[in-house]
Formats: C-alpha cells, sequence, structure tokens
C-alpha cells in the first residue's frame, strides 16, 4: 500500500490563516446563506449538516439543506457522510476569545463553547474561555488577559437570557465583539438570543394540535425574560386558537422540580383540571411527573406534559419528554460566522437575532380521549 498523499496546497492553508478584515467577506458561504437559499432557520441547517441526534426533521427539508448547501458551495467532500461538522469557515485568525459568567454550573454555557468550537476548529483557529462570575473586578482583568494573548474576537456570553448594560471595556476594544445570549440597548454589538417567545407558543400549539383546551403551564421566575417570553408565547398560542386564557392554569414556579411538583399538586387540585400541562423547562417536568404518579394519573393518557430546554434527563424519563431545544450549539456557531460579516459604517446598530427552539416530539403528550376537551374532575 502506497504512503498517503499530502494534497493540501500551502497557498490555501495560508489563505486560513489571515485576519478578517484581509479576507473579502463574501467568499464564504456561511449557515446564514444556506438557511436563505433553502427556505429554513439557520438552526435547521446545523441540525442537518452536524446530523444533529433527536431531531425530527423530514427528509425533504434534509434534501432541501443539503443540496441548497451542495448548491453553494458548501464543503461538498463532507457531505457523503454527514458524521462531523462539515462547516468550512475560513479566514479567521488565532484565538477567539470567550467570556461567560457563569460556566461551572451551566450546561448551556458548555454548549454554546462546543459550537464556537466546532465553527472555529475549521478554520484552524482556537478558543480561549474565562469565568467571569460576572464580577466588577475580576471580570475586566479576566478578559483584559484574553487580549493580552492576542485574541481577533471576543464573545461575551451571559446564563440568564437578558439586556446588559455593557461595560466600557468592552467599548474599548479595538476587535469585535459578540454578545451571545444577552443584547444592549444601543445594539451596538451583534447579539444572538433563542426566540423564547416563538418557543412557548410552539409548544402550546403542539398541544392544542393534540385536542387540548385545558391547558395549564407552570412559569419560570416571573423577573426573568426567559420566563416573561415563553409566557407570553403560551398565551399567543391560545389567543391564536380562540382558547380564552385562564390565571388559575398559570401557575409560577422557579425552574426546579420541587417546584414543578408543588405546582402539579395546585393544578391537580382545581375542580376542572387541566388536561395538558406545560412545564417551563425540563426540571420543573421531572417535578410534574412525580405527582400526576403520586396521584395515580398516567402520563400522557390522563394528561400530556411538555418539557423545554432538552436536558438530558428529557429522554430518560418514563415516558421520555417532549421538549423544545434550546439552541445555543447554533448560537455559538451563529457568533463565529458573525466575525466575517462587514461592519455597518459608523458606529453602527445591529439587530437583535433569534434562533429558534425546535421541538423534540418524544412520549409525553397524546390526543384528549373523544368527548374529553376539559380535565378530569378533582374529588
Amino acid at each position: 500500500m502506497s504512503e498517503p498523499t499530502d494534497l493540501r496546497d500551502p497557498a490555501l492553508e495560508a489563505s486560513r490563516r489571515r485576519k478578517p478584515s484581509a479576507k473579502n467577506p463574501k467568499s464564504r458561504v456561511t449557515m446564514t446563506d444556506i438557511a436563505r437559499a433553502a427556505g429554513c432557520s439557520q438552526a435547521t441547517v446545523s441540525f442537518v449538516l452536524n446530523n444533529t441526534p433527536g431531531i425530527r426533521l423530514s427528509q425533504q427539508t434534509r434534501d432541501r439543506v443539503i443540496e441548497a448547501a451542495r448548491g453553494l458551495g458548501y464543503a461538498p467532500p463532507a457531505f457523503s457522510a454527514l458524521r462531523s461538522p462539515i462547516a468550512s469557515f475560513e479566514g479567521l485568525d488565532g484565538v477567539i476569545g470567550f467570556a461567560v459568567d457563569q460556566l461551572a454550573t451551566s450546561p448551556e454555557a458548555v454548549v454554546a463553547i462546543e459550537g464556537a468550537r466546532q465553527a472555529s476548529w475549521n478554520a484552524g483557529n482556537v478558543v480561549l474561555v474565562a469565568q467571569t462570575l460576572g464580577d466588577s473586578v475580576m471580570e475586566p482583568r479576566a478578559i483584559a488577559a484574553l487580549t493580552k494573548r492576542g485574541i481577533s474576537a471576543l464573545i461575551y456570553m451571559t446564563i440568564f437570557t437578558r439586556e446588559i448594560a455593557a461595560p466600557d471595556y468592552l467599548y474599548d476594544l479595538d476587535i469585535p465583539v459578540i454578545l451571545l445570549n444577552c443584547y444592549t440597548a444601543d445594539y451596538a454589538f451583534p447579539a444572538v438570543v433563542p426566540s423564547e417567545i416563538a418557543g412557548g407558543q410552539s409548544s402550546t400549539r403542539h398541544l392544542i394540535s393534540h385536542g387540548h383546551r385545558r391547558i395549564a403551564t407552570i412559569t419560570g421566575e416571573p423577573w426573568m425574560q426567559a420566563a416573561q417570553d415563553r409566557l407570553k408565547g403560551y398565551r399567543r398560542a391560545l389567543a391564536t386558537a380562540d382558547i380564552p386564557f385562564d390565571a388559575e392554569l398559570v401557575v409560577e414556579g422557579d425552574w426546579s422540580a420541587s417546584a414543578g411538583y408543588a405546582a402539579t399538586v395546585k393544578l391537580l387540585a382545581l375542580k376542572d383540571r387541566p388536561t395538558a400541562i406545560f412545564c417551563q423547562n425540563d426540571r420543573t417536568a421531572i417535578g410534574c411527573y412525580e405527582a400526576l404518579k403520586e396521584a395515580g394519573l398516567h402520563i400522557p393518557g390522563d394528561i400530556s406534559v411538555i418539557g423545554y430546554d432538552d436536558e438530558e434527563i428529557a429522554r430518560h424519563l418514563f415516558p421520555p419528554l417532549t421538549t423544545s431545544i434550546l439552541p445555543h450549539m447554533a448560537m455559538g456557531q451563529w457568533a463565529i460566522e458573525q466575525l466575517e460579516v462587514p461592519a455597518p459604517p459608523g458606529r453602527g446598530r445591529y439587530p437583535i437575532t433569534k434562533l429558534e427552539c425546535p421541538l423534540v416530539e418524544r412520549e409525553s403528550v397524546s390526543a384528549v380521549a373523544p368527548g374529553r376537551t376539559h380535565g378530569l374532575t378533582a374529588s
């Protein structure tokens, strides 16, 4: 057997090490370009090209994305296997900084970092990560340490989706800054967040499509934007379906399993119980499951349950939990893609990009029993 031949072109390898400013941004095809050509979201493109497991996309959608990517010349050699990320990002130079307020206790941060890593490594770049805890003293020191290592861009992430008052040192940086899961009132930086209103609407609409009209929801802490937006989506879905809003079907939680348990007990005590419960995160759904099972009710035969976040535990519950994916992987990839988008003239204003939260259908939702649009009457 002959020795493998190194087919790498030295000129091409050199071009991959150039800085973004030295490259025509239109010469690289991005996932956003493919999404536009395929008529779908950037997150859907990411799921198809990365062959993400657990996403129920039609073969027609997958074929359309792959065909659009091929047509645009997007890394064609990797299409045959679709076993690993095939995005071909070129032009970023060296090292990308990633600052996040909470890392050790947050799976979302790890997923976002992995998305950025995948996109960066395809161009041979490295991601350096710093946890800041949002500390007013240590955060600027951490970012200064990153910049001293010659980072060519900074991704700045918060765990809770929210508007931030960006510190002055972010404005003073002479490198691109991308906000992930946060945004500023002046739109001074490119920013990406989950489309939480659409996610709450999609979850509720899924229950409505199975014939449910008596739909409860257990929220997160009301001061959090994610809880506010998911509740807005819930109410919009009800209004669109001409289902009157009933305040007694909305129970405040705090994202924990214990709060999910207590809220479900409260809902089961209603004279007219719900036929479905939208838990606004998966941990809440764990407590909801326990309360329903203790009451001798079956999921989804007696009451359907839907979660949110698609944590690892969701697929291992019995029955496996229907839920929505937080698009942090796609958000991390999006952040890297934005480093080659030309900056607007002058100071510039960037729109907030919202990525969809795809629904993952499992086994916790079923149709309402014939003739039963309302829940069981409490004894």
